[in-house]
């Protein structure tokens, strides 16, 4: 076995024959027509290299009657039914952080939200620091308790705040199942807010907005990002899913700033990778997470790199940087993980795609299918004098045509292009 060094070169000879197979997915980047989408506008060489060495289609990733969502598309894309397994989106953000979970634990995402009077303004409070999150964090589990202690009896729950990622926390209720749907807080931007129907977690939002308000933190924050309120959304119980290793592959590992989908990973017995300076936004630490993904390759079969950056221009509404979020995604992880399996692997595999889309008019998730690309390092077309871009366009022409995502694994580890 080869020993890796950060330069990508090889110390010693490994055997070279060993498929490696790698999923690369930059969140959000697909949008609708509207003029050109940010992937028509984008500088994308190599992307457009995958596009058109390799074979192209538009998948369908998000179910009928499921939510648009990373939850949802990056099960489906890994071959996990959501229809089937899928229990919600806090405990997948639980088990991405680690959490312990029973049975009977209802895990809900909390987000730290700006509100004005009751209208949503923010969802992130200004992408807020995760120091300064976590300092919040610790303050709404030493009030909340003692301020909650008699419905907290009577439906005999206990309650417990985590720190997670800048915005994206997690509240675990434990030994009390509980329903209640609650949009993502993102869908809601620019509305009249409406609180839980569950009379528990009414009480624990409008506690943490009594909490939030003075504090400190927020005292030093501008007034229209100050973290004054959580949202609870994505609520269920942990779920039970079979390992990857169904696929055949020996095993793989998951690189992400993102709780959800190191959950995911950690749900399906995937190795978990913790990048410095990974942040989930544009400022991320994207050749940590290009030398990780190839060291991971010298010891498993398959790696899965996921950027959240231009999901979250797309939130912002922000064209521009939605654009620059995907020439980053092209530049410093698709052509860098190009140039380093070139370097390590004789045989490697990319599948390159988006989660969902996310179009920056909308702000939010939609359903629409993706555009993807199947690049193999054997079969690459040589010389093809067609050349096409990586984007919604030149997907609908691609030679796999329409497909449900649950059928990409197959095709990015049997081959079967």
């Amino acid at each position: 076995m080869a020993r890796f060094a950060r330069n990508g070169r090889r110390d010693e000879m490994r055997d070279e024959d060993e498929m490696k197979y790698v999923l690369l997915i930059g969140d959000g980047m697909a949008d609708i027509p509207d003029g050109k989408t940010p992937l028509q506008v984008a500088d994308t060489p190599n992307m457009d290299f995958i596009a058109s060495s390799g074979n192209m289609g538009v998948a369908r990733t998000i179910p009928s009657g499921c939510e648009a969502g990373s939850d949802i598309a990056i099960l489906s894309i890994l071959g996990y039914d959501p229809l089937r397994y899928y229990t919600g989106r806090g405990p997948l953000e639980a088990m991405g952080m680690g959490i312990p979970l029973s049975e009977n634990d209802t895990v809900f995402r909390c987000n730290l939200v700006t509100v004005d009077g009751d209208v949503m303004i923010d969802y992130s409070s200004g992408h807020i620091s995760s120091e300064e999150a976590e300092e919040l964090i610790n303050a709404l589990n030493r009030a909340l308790k003692p301020r909650l202690n008699e419905i907290l009896r009577r439906k005999g729950a206990d309650i417990e705040f985590y720190p997670g990622v800048s915005y994206r926390n997690v509240l675990v209720i434990r030994g009390c199942r509980i329903e209640c749907s609650m949009p993502p807080p993102h869908d809601v931007l620019g509305e009249t807010i409406t609180l839980p129907d569950d009379e528990m977690l009414r009480e624990i939002v409008l506690a943490s907005r009594d909490v939030l308000e003075g504090h400190e933190i927020n005292e030093k924050r501008a007034r229209e990002k100050r973290a004054n309120m959580i949202w609870l959304w994505g609520g269920g119980v942990v779920p039970n899913m079979p390992p990857f290793k169904r696929y055949g592959v020996s095993g793989g590992c998951v690189i992400s700033a993102v709780m959800l989908v190191k959950g995911i990973g950690r749900c399906i017995g995937l190795d978990v990778i913790e990048v410095p300076g990974a942040t989930g936004f544009i400022d991320t630490n994207y050749e940590g997470k290009v030398s990780h993904a190839l060291e991971c390759l010298l010891k498993h079969d398959f790696v899965l790199v996921h950027v959240e950056a231009p999901d979250e221009a797309s939130h912002i509404g922000d064209f521009d940087l939605k654009v620059k979020a995907i020439e980053e995604f092209d530049r410093r992880i698709v052509g860098k993980m190009l140039n380093g399996l070139s370097s390590l692997f004789n045989e490697y595999r990319i599948l390159l795609m988006p989660d969902h889309a996310t179009p920056v008019s909308l702000k939010t998730h939609t359903s629409d299918p993706v555009p993807f690309a199947i690049y193999d390092s054997k079969k690459a077309k040589k010389g093809s004098a067609k050349k096409r871009c990586f984007d919604e366009k030149s997907a609908l022409l691609g030679e796999i045509g329409m497909i449900d995502a649950k059928i990409l694994m197959k095709k990015l580890l049997n081959s079967d292009l």
